[in-house]
Parts: C-alpha cells; structure tokens; sequence
C-alpha cells in the first residue's frame, strides 16, 4: 500500500466515536477512556478486544480489566517480575504480554515496587491471560488458570552473551513490544507472535542502532504453556523463533516499547523512547514498511561479522541523510498503542497524581504527517 492512501486519511473534527464493522457484538470506540488510580508501575501496554468491547492495561506489576466507558471489570496481581506491551490474538480471544525477571536496575526497581528482595534467574516470557476468566478485581495471577507463560530461550541467550567484552548481543536486556502480524514482507496470510527486543542506550558501542523483532509460530503453544510459578520459574517454550528480523533505527532507549502492526496500512509501528546519540536524529516512532520483505544483509559493526534479515523503514517523515534513516514524531504511543483499523489507533497517556497511577486512552487517527497520529475529535 502507497504513502498515498496514509495522506488521504484526515481527522473528522464532527467524530464522536467510531463502530466496529464485521464484529460479533457492535462496540463504539469512544474518544477518551480514563482509569485509575492504582498502586503499581506507570501503564506500559494495552491490548483491545474489539469484539467484546474490553481494554486490558499493564501497569507493570498488574493486569487490568475495562470496559469502552472506564468501568473496571477486573484485574490480575502478585507479578514480581515486569508486565510490558499488551497485543490481543483475535484468532484465540486471549491477551499475550511481555513479562520479564532480570536482575538488573528495572528488575531491582520491580522488587522494590513490590517490597521483595527476592531474586530470580533471568527468564523471559509471553505471558497469555484468559480474558473471560478475568472477573474481579485483584485475582492473583496463578488463580483458575486466569494466566499461563510460555518461555523464550532465544532471549535468554542474547541477553546473557558476552560479545567482543559486551555483554547483551545487539544491546538486549530483554523484551517489551508484542504484537500479531503477517510475516514481514505480506499482508494477509499467517499471523505470527512479533516481539521486540529492549535494546538499551550505550553511547560506547555501535552494535546497538538496530531493533530487534522475532516472530513466532504461536499453532503449537499449546504444548509448552505452562502456569508461572515465582517459586521455580519454568523454561517451556519454543528452541527458536521462526525469524529474527533487523531494523536500522539507531540507538534507543529502552529498545521498542509498544509495537503495532496496522492491518489497514500493512506496516508496522515502533514507538519507543528517543536515544540521544549525536550521529542520530532520535526520533520516537520508526514505521517499518510491511510491503517489503527482510532482506539477507551484513550488519552494520556487528563485532560477529553476523549477517541478518533486515527490513525496511517507510520512506516518509523525516529523513536524516546522514544516516538514511526515516523517523516520525509522536508525542504518545510508548506507554500503549493498538490499532482498530481504518486508520484508528488508541493511544495512552500515562497520569500520575498523589504518587498513584493513572491510564488515559484517547482516540487518534493516522493522517500520513510528521507527527502522523493526531487526535480524532479532540
């Protein structure tokens, strides 16, 4: 799909809310859904159930549960470990999460939250919630089958190997943004689990400047979802990934916070955190032009000489000629994104006040410029 057809998408200044098509039960996407306040970690993720009319948020350390209107309906407790981005399977009807125990300053920040000194092996999982189980308020998550985990070795691996006297290949400490997509390159066909590596700032090496996705076949997980258990934590889960893709971004942050694959565009979203490397514009959204598929690349000062499938970035916005890299702005998406098609997204606004938590989620459409998302019907 052309640059074009994100150009003709406009903000409709009369929208009051947009209606879900082909969907079992009519669900009105109003503007601005706000909840809180709580206890726990700034929101981090959400994911939409379109044809129930939910919205599941992760503060961190739990799982929330809302209707369109605010109104909670739930709520899943007692992590220890790092609740990141959220991604709803519509295939299966169930939430897929990002969940992490390290020992590192945002595992040690976890345990404080939590008031725990409790240490744990580096482990990294999709955590996968039921949402119909989800039915009070502070559930604990190894209740009713309300939660199961499914872990990711590869992860593990890259996290723990020391390359060239770094440790963390490519710069990972772990993982956050989660979303379902086609394989890169299509637009239709299989969805795959994407995940996106936590690439951290390093200003002292350049092994860091790509983002990292895998994506993976989630037919058979069934066989390797296991319940969390804090006590022992498990390592059921798949050998490997079906791809591990590359994107050339420069350095950021914190690696991609929220992913999103728009099915209306075919691309794919990566907000995240700018990194502040002078070689760098630094953006906090990199689109990945879904249309292209990866191609067999060397990586750029790998200290491996590793070569990797690399994709493409969306040739619009900003374009930093030095690097060759294309960025866009957008002032909201890290904190939660999720794509409701026809060029509607939900973003989140994180609120603190008196020290607790708060989400807003408000209505933004695509519109193809600089800052491409702007609010719908503000």
């Amino acid at each position: 799909m052309s640059n074009y057809l994100f150009r003709i998408l406009i903000v409709i200044a009369a929208l009051t809310g947009i209606t879900a098509s082909a969907s079992a039960k009519k669900v009105n996407y109003t503007k601005e859904v706000s909840i809180g306040p709580f206890q726990a970690g700034h929101v981090q993720g959400i994911a939409v159930d379109k044809k129930n009319g939910y919205i599941y948020y992760s503060f961190t350390t739990m799982l929330v549960k809302s209707d369109m209107q605010g109104h909670i309906l739930g709520s899943v407790t007692g992590f220890i470990g790092h609740l990141g981005c959220l991604t709803f399977n519509e295939e299966d009807g169930r939430v897929y999460g990002s969940l992490e125990y390290k020992d590192d300053e945002i595992g040690q920040g976890v345990q404080r939250m939590q008031g725990t000194n409790k240490k744990f092996p580096n482990a990294w999982y999709i955590a996968i919630f039921d949402g119909s189980k989800i039915t009070r308020e502070n559930m604990d998550y190894s209740q009713s089958g309300v939660m199961t985990t499914i872990y990711l070795p590869t992860v593990v691996a890259d996290y723990e190997a020391v390359v060239n006297g770094n440790k963390n290949r490519y710069g990972c400490r772990g993982i956050d943004g989660v979303t379902f997509g086609p394989a890169f390159g299509q637009k239709g066909g299989k969805k795959y689990l994407t995940c996106a590596y936590g690439v951290f700032m390093d200003r002292n090496r350049n092994d860091n400047n790509y983002m990292v996705l895998l994506q993976y076949d989630t037919d058979n997980w069934k066989t390797y979802e296991s319940p969390l258990t804090q006590d022992h934590l498990h390592t059921s889960g798949p050998a490997s990934p079906v791809s591990k893709n590359f994107v050339y971004t420069g350095t950021t942050s914190w690696g991609v916070q929220n992913l999103c694959y728009d099915s209306f565009t075919g691309n794919w979203l990566m907000f995240v955190y700018p990194g502040n490397k002078p070689t760098f514009l630094n953006h906090n959204l990199y689109i990945v032009d879904g249309h292209k598929a990866p191609v067999m690349s060397a990586l750029k000062n790998s200290p491996e000489n590793e070569q990797g499938l690399v994709l493409s970035l969306v040739q619009d916005g900003l374009y930093d000629k030095y690097s060759g890299i294309y960025g866009w702005e957008s002032r909201y998406g890290a904190t939660g994104a999720a794509s409701l098609g026809n060029g509607y997204f939900y973003l989140t606004h994180n609120r603190v006040w008196e020290g607790k938590e708060y989400a807003e989620v408000h209505l933004y459409q695509f519109n193809g410029r600089v800052s491409p998302l702007l609010p719908s019907a503000w």
